[in-house]
C-alpha cells in the first residue's frame, strides 16, 4: 500500500468516525422513525460489487417497505412507490446512507468513490460498455462525481450515462478533488436534492 493510499484509508477513518459520532442523535431519531412508521428492519442490507469486483455487504437506513426488493433487482427511481414517507425524506437528505459509514471502517468503501451497484446490472451495463468494469480499480465512495454531476442511475442506461463522470473522475483522482466533491455533496444534503 502507497503512502496516498494509507492517508487516503486515515482520511476516510477519521471521516467515518467523527460523522458516526456528530450523527448519533440523527441516527437514534431516524431509527425510531422508520422502526414505528413501517414493519421490517431498520437497517437494510444488500450485496454490492466494489474494489477488483470483490462483492460486499452495502449497509443504508431501509427506505423502502419491507419485502418490495425480493424477486427480480430494482434500481430505485424517484418517484418509486416502494419507498417509505420517512424513506423519502432520508433519500432527499442523503441520510439513508449515514449505515454507509460501517461500510468504510470494514474497509469495503471510501469516502469519494464511484457508487457500488449490484452484480445484476453491472452484467447488463457491460455487455455493452465494457470500460465501466474500470470503476472497480478503486474503492466505491458513499458520494461520487458521478452522483454530484448526474445523480442516482434508476436503469442500467442511467448507469452509463453517469459512467463519463466516474471515469473524469478516476483520471484526475486527488485528495482536493475529492474535497471539491464532499463540499459538492454536502450542498445536496442541506438542499435535499438526493432522490
Amino acid at each position: 500500500m502507497s503512502i496516498r493510499e494509507i492517508g487516503r484509508q486515515a482520511f476516510d477513518y477519521l471521516i467515518s468516525i467523527i460523522c458516526l459520532i456528530i450523527l448519533s442523535p440523527v441516527i437514534l431519531i431516524l431509527a425510531f422513525a422508520i422502526k414505528v412508521s413501517s414493519n421490517g428492519p431498520v437497517v437494510f442490507s444488500q450485496e454490492r460489487i466494489g474494489k477488483s469486483g470483490k462483492a460486499f455487504t452495502l449497509y443504508k437506513f431501509r427506505s423502502m417497505y419491507h419485502g418490495s426488493e425480493d424477486g427480480i433487482p430494482l434500481l430505485a427511481g424517484k418517484k418509486d412507490p416502494r419507498i417509505t414517507p420517512v424513506g423519502r425524506f432520508m433519500r432527499k437528505h442523503k441520510f439513508d446512507e449515514i449505515p454507509n459509514f460501517i461500510n468504510v471502517l470494514k474497509g469495503d468503501m471510501s469516502i469519494v468513490g464511484p457508487r457500488p451497484e449490484q452484480l445484476h446490472f453491472i452484467r447488463e451495463v457491460i455487455l455493452t460498455t465494457p470500460e465501466y468494469n474500470l470503476v472497480h480499480e478503486v474503492k466505491p465512495g458513499i458520494t461520487s462525481w458521478g452522483i454530484v454531476k448526474y445523480g442516482y442511475a434508476s436503469n442500467p442506461g442511467e448507469m452509463i450515462k453517469r459512467l463519463d463522470y466516474d471515469l473524469e473522475y478516476l483520471e484526475n483522482r486527488s485528495f482536493m478533488f475529492d474535497l471539491k466533491i464532499i463540499f459538492h455533496t454536502i450542498g445536496i444534503i442541506i438542499k435535499g436534492l438526493g432522490v
